[in-house]
């Protein structure tokens, strides 16, 4: 069992950078991929980005590269989210998840979910 809780969701203008952490907890990631997901009110969880635990191997949503980056930090059991840039479409509620299934750029695959945190950005 894994638990995930995310972090570092505001209210923050377009044009400024945020990022999000996800700390996991219950039992060590070795193996699994952690990914980024967001929502936005009436839409469906949308593909962020994706990094393998034992790699580091990312993958993007083609439409974030650039402006999105992820990372992890080993010692920590956590992995970010940096954006940069932001727009006032990125307004949504970001989730994290892992994957036991390896990088997947879809939601149905990922066995764990925290609870979101919010982030809202202002014209």
């Amino acid at each position: 069992q894994v638990q995930l809780v995310e972090s570092g969701g505001g209210l923050v203008q377009a044009g400024d950078s945020l990022t999000l952490s996800c700390a996991a907890s219950g039992r060590t990631l070795s193996s699994y991929a952690v990914g980024w997901f967001r929502q936005a009110p009436g839409k469906e969880r949308e593909f962020v980005a994706t990094i393998s635990w034992n790699t580091g191997t990312t993958y993007y949503a083609e439409s974030l590269k650039g402006r999105f980056t992820i990372s992890r930090n080993v010692a920590k059991n956590t992995v970010n989210l940096q954006m940069n840039s932001l727009k006032l479409e990125d307004t949504a509620v970001y989730y994290c998840g892992v994957s036991r299934a390896g990088l997947q750029l879809t939601a149905a695959p990922y066995a764990y979910w925290g609870q979101g945190t919010q982030v809202t950005v202002s014209s």
